[in-house]
Protein backbone atom coordinates (compact mmCIF):
# COMPACT_ATOMS: atom_id res chain seq x y z
CA UNK A 1 0.00 0.00 0.00
CA UNK A 2 1.38 3.75 -0.68
CA UNK A 3 1.45 5.74 1.83
CA UNK A 4 -0.33 9.22 1.51
CA UNK A 5 1.62 12.42 2.90
CA UNK A 6 -0.04 14.83 4.25
CA UNK A 7 0.13 18.03 1.50
CA UNK A 8 2.83 20.55 2.60
CA UNK A 9 1.50 24.01 4.18
CA UNK A 10 0.95 26.84 1.30
CA UNK A 11 3.38 28.88 -0.36
CA UNK A 12 2.60 31.97 1.09
CA UNK A 13 4.31 35.53 -0.42
CA UNK A 14 6.34 37.31 2.51
CA UNK A 15 4.70 40.66 1.44
CA UNK A 16 0.75 39.25 2.18
CA UNK A 17 1.74 39.35 6.25
CA UNK A 18 2.96 42.66 5.65
CA UNK A 19 0.53 44.80 4.36
CA UNK A 20 2.22 47.77 6.00
CA UNK A 21 4.88 46.56 3.69
CA UNK A 22 3.03 46.68 0.64
CA UNK A 23 1.46 50.27 2.02
CA UNK A 24 5.17 51.68 2.13
CA UNK A 25 6.31 50.63 -1.38
CA UNK A 26 3.33 52.16 -2.69
CA UNK A 27 3.36 54.86 -0.68
CA UNK A 28 5.12 57.10 -3.32
CA UNK A 29 3.27 56.09 -6.32
CA UNK A 30 0.21 57.69 -4.37
CA UNK A 31 1.80 60.63 -3.02
CA UNK A 32 3.46 61.32 -6.90
CA UNK A 33 -0.58 60.74 -8.11
CA UNK A 34 -1.46 63.48 -4.77
CA UNK A 35 1.00 66.09 -6.37
CA UNK A 36 0.07 65.55 -9.86
CA UNK A 37 -3.35 66.32 -9.35
CA UNK A 38 -2.76 68.81 -7.02
CA UNK A 39 -0.13 70.74 -9.56
CA UNK A 40 -3.47 70.19 -12.15
CA UNK A 41 -6.12 71.82 -10.10
CA UNK A 42 -4.52 74.62 -8.99
CA UNK A 43 -4.56 76.91 -11.57
CA UNK A 44 -8.50 76.20 -12.00
CA UNK A 45 -8.71 76.28 -7.75
CA UNK A 46 -7.04 79.69 -8.25
CA UNK A 47 -8.96 81.16 -11.06
CA UNK A 48 -12.32 79.95 -9.44
CA UNK A 49 -11.02 81.89 -6.51
CA UNK A 50 -10.06 84.57 -7.71
CA UNK A 51 -13.38 85.16 -9.97
CA UNK A 52 -14.61 85.37 -6.13
CA UNK A 53 -12.34 87.52 -4.45
CA UNK A 54 -13.02 91.57 -4.10
CA UNK A 55 -10.99 93.21 -6.61
CA UNK A 56 -9.22 95.11 -3.08
CA UNK A 57 -8.54 90.96 -2.39
CA UNK A 58 -7.42 90.65 -6.40
CA UNK A 59 -4.68 93.46 -6.60
CA UNK A 60 -3.18 92.38 -2.77
CA UNK A 61 0.77 91.85 -2.00
CA UNK A 62 -0.11 89.70 0.16
CA UNK A 63 -2.72 86.87 -1.44
CA UNK A 64 -4.65 84.43 0.16
CA UNK A 65 -5.39 81.01 -0.71
CA UNK A 66 -9.49 81.26 0.49
CA UNK A 67 -10.81 84.82 0.17
CA UNK A 68 -11.66 86.49 3.07
CA UNK A 69 -14.91 88.02 1.80
CA UNK A 70 -16.79 86.32 -1.30
CA UNK A 71 -18.63 88.78 -3.86
CA UNK A 72 -20.68 88.39 -7.54
CA UNK A 73 -19.41 91.11 -8.55
CA UNK A 74 -17.34 90.22 -11.48
CA UNK A 75 -20.03 87.51 -12.85
CA UNK A 76 -22.15 90.16 -12.80
CA UNK A 77 -19.74 92.42 -14.96
CA UNK A 78 -18.74 89.23 -17.16
CA UNK A 79 -22.64 88.56 -17.90
CA UNK A 80 -23.23 92.40 -18.78
CA UNK A 81 -20.68 92.74 -21.33
CA UNK A 82 -21.16 93.38 -24.81
CA UNK A 83 -22.27 90.52 -26.83
CA UNK A 84 -22.00 87.90 -24.00
CA UNK A 85 -25.07 85.95 -25.38
CA UNK A 86 -24.43 86.25 -29.01
CA UNK A 87 -20.51 84.94 -28.65
CA UNK A 88 -22.18 82.03 -26.24
CA UNK A 89 -24.59 81.28 -29.59
CA UNK A 90 -21.11 81.73 -31.63
CA UNK A 91 -19.14 79.39 -30.17
CA UNK A 92 -22.41 76.36 -29.83
CA UNK A 93 -22.82 76.50 -33.17
CA UNK A 94 -19.38 76.37 -34.13
CA UNK A 95 -18.64 73.52 -31.57
CA UNK A 96 -21.92 71.34 -32.05
CA UNK A 97 -21.37 71.90 -36.15
CA UNK A 98 -18.17 70.82 -36.19
CA UNK A 99 -18.36 67.98 -33.82
CA UNK A 100 -21.58 66.43 -35.87
CA UNK A 101 -20.05 66.92 -39.32
CA UNK A 102 -16.47 65.09 -37.97
CA UNK A 103 -19.27 62.17 -36.84
CA UNK A 104 -20.30 61.31 -39.64
CA UNK A 105 -17.82 61.72 -42.02
CA UNK A 106 -15.47 60.11 -39.86
CA UNK A 107 -17.86 57.21 -39.51
CA UNK A 108 -18.00 56.47 -43.26
CA UNK A 109 -14.64 56.73 -43.22
CA UNK A 110 -13.69 54.42 -40.36
CA UNK A 111 -15.99 51.68 -41.93
CA UNK A 112 -14.25 51.72 -44.99
CA UNK A 113 -11.04 51.30 -43.29
CA UNK A 114 -12.41 48.66 -40.62
CA UNK A 115 -14.74 46.69 -42.94
CA UNK A 116 -13.70 47.16 -46.84
CA UNK A 117 -10.44 45.72 -48.29
CA UNK A 118 -9.54 48.52 -51.35
CA UNK A 119 -6.00 49.45 -52.90
CA UNK A 120 -4.69 52.33 -50.90
CA UNK A 121 -6.25 51.73 -47.47
CA UNK A 122 -2.80 51.26 -45.54
CA UNK A 123 -1.72 54.48 -47.04
CA UNK A 124 -5.13 56.10 -46.12
CA UNK A 125 -4.63 55.30 -42.77
CA UNK A 126 -1.14 56.46 -42.71
CA UNK A 127 -2.01 60.10 -44.45
CA UNK A 128 -4.48 60.09 -41.12
CA UNK A 129 -2.42 59.39 -38.63
CA UNK A 130 0.38 62.29 -40.16
CA UNK A 131 -2.78 64.51 -39.79
CA UNK A 132 -3.22 63.76 -36.59
CA UNK A 133 0.31 64.47 -35.76
CA UNK A 134 0.43 67.22 -37.79
CA UNK A 135 1.03 70.94 -35.39
CA UNK A 136 -1.96 72.45 -36.80
CA UNK A 137 -0.63 76.01 -35.66
CA UNK A 138 1.63 75.93 -38.54
CA UNK A 139 -1.40 75.84 -40.58
CA UNK A 140 -2.54 79.06 -39.56
CA UNK A 141 -0.89 81.08 -42.31
CA UNK A 142 -2.01 78.67 -45.31
CA UNK A 143 -5.52 78.80 -43.92
CA UNK A 144 -5.60 82.25 -43.57
CA UNK A 145 -4.68 82.57 -47.51
CA UNK A 146 -7.16 80.37 -48.49
CA UNK A 147 -9.88 82.02 -46.23
CA UNK A 148 -8.73 85.07 -47.77
CA UNK A 149 -8.81 84.35 -51.43
CA UNK A 150 -12.45 82.39 -51.44
CA UNK A 151 -13.88 85.49 -49.69
CA UNK A 152 -14.60 83.52 -46.36
CA UNK A 153 -12.72 85.71 -43.92
CA UNK A 154 -15.05 86.81 -40.95
CA UNK A 155 -17.00 83.75 -41.45
CA UNK A 156 -18.30 81.09 -38.71
CA UNK A 157 -18.74 78.48 -41.48
CA UNK A 158 -15.08 78.75 -41.79
CA UNK A 159 -14.39 78.47 -38.30
CA UNK A 160 -16.40 75.41 -38.39
CA UNK A 161 -14.62 73.54 -41.18
CA UNK A 162 -11.26 74.32 -39.55
CA UNK A 163 -12.35 72.47 -36.53
CA UNK A 164 -13.88 69.96 -38.07
CA UNK A 165 -10.57 69.18 -39.70
CA UNK A 166 -8.88 69.60 -36.61
CA UNK A 167 -10.69 67.00 -34.84
CA UNK A 168 -11.02 64.70 -37.59
CA UNK A 169 -7.90 62.70 -37.91
CA UNK A 170 -8.39 61.90 -33.97
CA UNK A 171 -12.17 60.54 -34.72
CA UNK A 172 -11.15 58.38 -37.58
CA UNK A 173 -8.50 56.44 -35.51
CA UNK A 174 -10.96 56.08 -32.73
CA UNK A 175 -13.80 54.87 -34.43
CA UNK A 176 -12.24 52.78 -36.77
CA UNK A 177 -10.89 50.90 -33.91
CA UNK A 178 -14.21 49.86 -32.75
CA UNK A 179 -15.35 48.91 -35.36
CA UNK A 180 -12.75 46.19 -36.13
CA UNK A 181 -13.56 45.17 -32.59
CA UNK A 182 -17.13 44.29 -33.68
CA UNK A 183 -17.42 41.05 -34.98
CA UNK A 184 -18.25 41.32 -39.01
CA UNK A 185 -20.42 37.90 -38.41
CA UNK A 186 -23.02 40.15 -36.38
CA UNK A 187 -23.93 42.26 -39.46
CA UNK A 188 -23.80 39.26 -41.30
CA UNK A 189 -26.29 37.66 -39.78
CA UNK A 190 -28.54 40.96 -40.18
CA UNK A 191 -28.00 40.75 -43.41
CA UNK A 192 -29.22 36.99 -43.99
CA UNK A 193 -32.20 38.19 -42.39
CA UNK A 194 -33.12 40.31 -44.81
CA UNK A 195 -31.34 43.83 -43.38
CA UNK A 196 -29.64 45.33 -45.88
CA UNK A 197 -25.55 46.12 -45.41
CA UNK A 198 -26.55 50.36 -44.27
CA UNK A 199 -28.94 48.64 -41.82
CA UNK A 200 -27.19 45.88 -40.52
CA UNK A 201 -24.55 48.16 -39.31
CA UNK A 202 -26.94 51.29 -38.09
CA UNK A 203 -29.39 48.32 -36.23
CA UNK A 204 -26.36 45.98 -35.08
CA UNK A 205 -22.66 48.28 -35.18
CA UNK A 206 -23.92 51.44 -34.48
CA UNK A 207 -25.06 50.81 -30.74
CA UNK A 208 -21.98 49.60 -29.76
CA UNK A 209 -20.45 52.49 -31.13
CA UNK A 210 -21.83 54.61 -28.34
CA UNK A 211 -18.32 54.51 -26.42
CA UNK A 212 -16.55 56.04 -29.07
CA UNK A 213 -19.18 58.02 -30.28
CA UNK A 214 -18.94 59.61 -26.61
CA UNK A 215 -15.29 59.68 -26.52
CA UNK A 216 -15.20 61.20 -30.08
CA UNK A 217 -17.24 64.54 -29.56
CA UNK A 218 -16.04 64.83 -26.04
CA UNK A 219 -12.61 65.82 -27.52
CA UNK A 220 -14.13 67.10 -30.89
CA UNK A 221 -16.16 69.50 -28.16
CA UNK A 222 -13.19 70.88 -26.05
CA UNK A 223 -10.93 71.20 -28.70
CA UNK A 224 -13.45 73.69 -30.51
CA UNK A 225 -14.60 75.04 -27.75
CA UNK A 226 -11.14 76.49 -26.33
CA UNK A 227 -9.50 76.94 -29.45
CA UNK A 228 -8.59 80.67 -29.62
CA UNK A 229 -5.89 81.22 -32.21
CA UNK A 230 -7.79 80.46 -35.59
CA UNK A 231 -10.71 82.45 -34.38
CA UNK A 232 -8.81 85.07 -33.36
CA UNK A 233 -7.12 85.37 -36.93
CA UNK A 234 -9.98 84.20 -39.04
CA UNK A 235 -12.50 85.89 -37.14
CA UNK A 236 -10.90 89.69 -37.16
CA UNK A 237 -13.25 92.48 -38.34
CA UNK A 238 -16.54 90.79 -37.50
CA UNK A 239 -17.63 91.50 -33.77
CA UNK A 240 -20.83 89.23 -34.08
CA UNK A 241 -18.83 86.42 -35.40
CA UNK A 242 -16.51 85.97 -32.32
CA UNK A 243 -16.52 82.96 -29.86
CA UNK A 244 -16.02 82.96 -26.69
CA UNK A 245 -12.30 82.35 -26.44
CA UNK A 246 -12.14 85.98 -28.23
CA UNK A 247 -14.40 87.43 -25.99
CA UNK A 248 -12.45 86.63 -22.96
CA UNK A 249 -9.80 89.21 -24.56
CA UNK A 250 -12.10 91.83 -24.26
CA UNK A 251 -11.58 92.56 -20.83
CA UNK A 252 -8.35 93.71 -21.30
CA UNK A 253 -7.48 97.57 -22.42
CA UNK A 254 -5.12 100.52 -22.44
CA UNK A 255 -5.32 100.46 -18.11
CA UNK A 256 -4.89 96.83 -17.53
CA UNK A 257 -6.72 94.01 -17.26
CA UNK A 258 -9.56 93.74 -15.16
CA UNK A 259 -8.68 90.36 -13.75
CA UNK A 260 -11.71 89.53 -11.48
CA UNK A 261 -14.38 89.63 -14.66
CA UNK A 262 -11.37 87.81 -16.16
CA UNK A 263 -11.31 85.24 -14.28
CA UNK A 264 -15.52 85.39 -14.17
CA UNK A 265 -15.47 85.00 -17.69
CA UNK A 266 -13.21 82.18 -17.68
CA UNK A 267 -14.92 80.13 -15.03
CA UNK A 268 -18.24 80.41 -17.18
CA UNK A 269 -16.48 79.57 -20.28
CA UNK A 270 -15.02 76.27 -18.76
CA UNK A 271 -18.04 74.85 -17.62
CA UNK A 272 -19.62 73.53 -20.16
CA UNK A 273 -16.98 71.59 -20.67
CA UNK A 274 -16.98 70.26 -17.40
CA UNK A 275 -20.29 69.43 -17.33
CA UNK A 276 -20.10 67.27 -20.68
CA UNK A 277 -17.16 65.53 -18.98
CA UNK A 278 -18.65 64.54 -15.77
CA UNK A 279 -21.59 63.12 -17.48
CA UNK A 280 -19.25 61.33 -19.86
CA UNK A 281 -16.38 60.65 -17.86
CA UNK A 282 -17.37 56.66 -17.15
CA UNK A 283 -18.10 56.28 -21.07
CA UNK A 284 -15.53 58.34 -22.19
CA UNK A 285 -12.58 55.90 -20.30
CA UNK A 286 -14.20 53.10 -21.72
CA UNK A 287 -14.06 53.92 -25.02
CA UNK A 288 -10.74 55.81 -25.35
CA UNK A 289 -9.14 52.21 -23.69
CA UNK A 290 -11.44 49.80 -25.79
CA UNK A 291 -10.93 52.14 -29.14
CA UNK A 292 -6.92 52.13 -28.24
CA UNK A 293 -6.79 48.08 -27.58
CA UNK A 294 -8.71 46.82 -30.53
CA UNK A 295 -7.42 49.21 -33.40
Amino acid sequence: MTATHPAGPATVHPTEHHPARRTLRRLPLHLAATLTVAICLFPVYWMVSTAFKPSPDIQTYHPRLVPRRWTLEHFRTAVDADGFGLFWRNSVLVTLGAVLLALVVALGAAYAVARMRWRGRRQFMLAVFIAQMAPWESLIIPVYIISRDTGMLDRLPTLTLVYFMITLPFTVVVLRGFIAGIPPELEEAAQVDGCTRAAAFRKVALPLLAPGLMATSLFGFITAWNEFTYANFLIIKQQDSRTLPVWLSSFQSTFGTDWGATMAASTLFALPALIIFLALQRHVTAGLASGGVKG
